[in-house]
């Protein structure tokens, strides 16, 4: 099985979404991450489910949440790349890869 990598800002990523939904109300937090967990997952078991959206980086969405968690898949490894809101300009992410 490949590694599975999650990059620092991809971190702070889900971090930020956190501390948002947990002031929203609190335990949502813990729901959001308990998405992202599900979502990564299901990449890990299955690193080709998901479409590329741009040179190689794919794109999967998380249930309940409008975040898009993008990553990229070798046979070495997945590495997630970024989480971020879906109304969010791709360039924020699209500079990472």
């Amino acid at each position: 099985m490949p590694a599975f990598v999650v990059r620092p800002l991809a971190e702070a990523d889900v971090q930020a979404a956190f501390d948002w939904y947990e002031a929203q109300a609190q335990g949502l937090g813990h729901e959001f991450l308990r998405a992202v967990d599900v979502c990564y997952a299901t990449i890990e078991r299955w690193p080709e489910a998901y479409p590329v959206v741009y040179r190689g980086v794919r794109r999967a969405l998380l249930r309940r949440f409008p975040y898009l968690v993008y990553y990229r898949a070798a046979p070495t490894a997945v590495e997630i790349i970024a989480c971020v809101h879906g109304k969010q300009h791709p360039r924020q992410w699209r500079r990472r890869t």
